[in-house]
């Protein structure tokens, strides 16, 4: 996977460098004809309404309000129609939407230092979704460009705000496809009947979308009571108005696994606005694949969609040509980042996904999770999502992306649709304690006050006692250390090491084939091909976390030993 991402760098760069003078006469036109369309909002009265703080992190406008919790997530409620409570969303989280929008452009800063490069990027992206608001409901439309309204001013270079926030909601998928799912390695499940503690349905999910630790510090608990279908509770982060986590108030619930994909060429619907639209307006499975039915998306998904109606969960497996549905004929059903139905799974692109990538190890280490610990309960779930193991229990080291917990995920949720309780992670990823939501009473009255309890604290879990512990505190280390090599080798950041440093690394995450790659790739770009090749040789040992893994680690070994041979 680096090797990859090093030479599509490269690529870009030559590539850059050739027709950078005639993008340069062409930006101007171009930039401009990639402005999306505004869609028209005849009253704009709640603009000229403030929000009233309660306190510096609790505020009300109207009927809609949020707060920061003791644990440093928000809570938003919103009502009303699409533009008003895009605009109540904006204006009552205004700073960790502004802050969020920071991070984001913060990561793809560094990832891609070259202003000019980053302009290019820019114009790819509005290429791609140059008719993007031809796919995305007007409902959605217009709440993102009331939420559009509050972000920061100082990004306006880069496009207008309603362009921005729009083009953010594909950023999701173009992501999934430019990265080729190397930070979206999602696993979940469901069970019933005989594999739950009380017969009920019981889902749990890690979302392992990871743009940096800064870009997961804030999260947004949602809860939305919109003017036309039904109420939902979604988790996510600041300014995301679609949805990868949530249940509506009927006890239909939709979770988002990343399938392989080719790389875009043309926006469709984002797979975020899609499964809002599921949460907002279903409340059965076939009304659930009804709606995805007449939506064209432009990378591959799978959504899980748990139904309380109907004592059951499936998965629909969305891709730009074609959509199937699966459904587990057992009491168990496992959703890693490859299809399962029959429309799909012999299909090449799905199993050269299973044989080169991690989504196979996971699937089959979450059954092995799921046998071993039948029944499930909510509290045994949250322990399985914590998981951080493989196979027959091997210890991979801290990280290893063949683990459900890959100690990346931006959050982790649990569903008892059936009962309508939700339990949603605290940081750090789904280790910190899981609070209990109650959507019977979140539902329960036309409107929500602020002052009403909806957490259920008797129901929280409590949080993972691996924090306390000094391979935590090591894995912290490491994981840090890890990031200025990688800065290092792949932007010209300077990381200086001696070989002492290197076996304190080392040994901060030992077992985990992480550490003497990125000493192998550190080395190599400083020119000590023969220490490099040590380090490859080892990781080789250390249980790369996939086949394509091993063979990026084979071909740096080659590389080193044909410099080797030239020098």
């Amino acid at each position: 996977m680096r090797l990859f991402i090093r030479y599509t760098f490269r690529f870009i760069a030559v590539f850059l460098e050739c027709i950078y003078a005639l993008l340069f006469i062409g930006a101007f036109y171009f930039a401009y004809s990639l402005v999306l369309t505004i869609p028209p909002v005849k009253d704009k009265a709640i603009l000229h309404q403030e929000r009233t703080a309660i306190n510096d992190s609790t505020f009300v406008l109207n009927h809609s309000w949020s707060r920061k919790t003791k644990d440093a997530y928000y809570e938003v409620y919103l009502i009303g129609a699409p533009f008003e409570r895009g605009v109540a969303y904006g204006k009552l989280l205004k700073e960790p939407i502004q802050r969020q929008e920071d991070h984001f452009i913060s990561s793809i800063s560094k990832m891609v230092p070259s202003a000019r490069y980053r302009y290019f990027l820019m114009l790819l992206i509005g290429f791609i979704n140059r008719n993007l608001d031809d796919y995305i409901p007007l409902e959605y439309q217009s709440e993102i460009y009331g939420v559009s309204f509050s972000f920061s001013d100082k990004y306006d270079y880069l496009r207008n705000k309603y362009s921005r926030i729009l083009n953010y909601h594909a950023a999701h998928d173009i992501g999934h496809a430019l990265n080729d799912y190397s930070m979206v390695g999602c696993t979940s499940f469901a069970v019933q009947d005989e594999y739950s503690s009380d017969s009920n349905i019981i889902i749990g999910r890690n979302f392992d979308f990871y743009m940096g630790d800064d870009f997961a510090k804030e999260k947004v608990l949602t809860i939305m009571k919109p003017d036309k279908g039904y109420g939902y509770v979604s988790y996510s982060w600041a300014g995301f108005m679609g949805v990868v986590s949530g249940m509506n108030e009927k006890g239909l619930t939709v979770t988002i696994n990343a399938s392989k994909s080719q790389i875009p060429t043309a926006s469709k619907v984002p797979i975020s606005i899609l499964t809002r639209e599921i949460l907002q307006y279903a409340s059965t499975t076939q009304e659930a694949i009804a709606i995805a039915k007449k939506r064209d998306v432009f990378v591959s998904e799978t959504i899980m969609v748990g139904c309380a109606k109907e004592h059951k969960t499936i998965l629909i497996e969305k891709a730009p040509d074609k959509m199937d549905v699966y459904e587990s004929n057992k009491h168990w059903l496992v959703c890693s980042n490859h299809y399962q139905g029959k429309d799909f799974f012999n299909t090449d692109i799905n199993q050269q996904n299973m044989q080169g990538s991690d989504s196979k190890y996971r699937y089959d280490r979450m059954k092995e999770l799921l046998f071993d610990n039948f029944p499930i309960s909510a509290s045994k779930t949250a322990e399985i999502l914590r998981n951080k193991n493989g196979l027959n229990n091997e210890f991979l080291g801290y990280g290893n992306a063949q683990s459900i917990n890959q100690l990346i995920a931006h959050h982790g949720v649990i569903f008892e649709p059936e009962k309508g309780l939700m339990w949603i992670s605290t940081n750090p990823f789904q280790m910190g304690k899981f609070v209990c939501y109650d959507l019977n009473k979140i539902f329960k009255n036309p409107y929500l006050s602020i002052n009403e309890k909806i957490t259920v604290d008797s129901m929280g879990i409590t949080g993972d006692s691996f924090l306390n512990s000094d391979d935590y505190k090591k894995f912290v280390k490491w994981k840090t250390i890890k990031q200025h090599l990688f800065d290092d080798y792949m932007l010209g950041i300077k990381y200086p090491m001696t070989k002492e440093e290197a076996t304190e690394f080392i040994n901060l995450n030992a077992e985990n084939y992480n550490s003497y790659m990125t000493l192998g790739e550190y080395y190599k770009e400083h020119k000590e091909y023969r220490e490099a090749i040590s380090y490859f040789k080892i990781a080789l040992t250390k249980h790369p976390s996939s086949l394509n893994e091993t063979k990026s680690i084979e071909n740096l070994i080659h590389e080193c030993n044909k410099l080797i041979a030239k020098n």
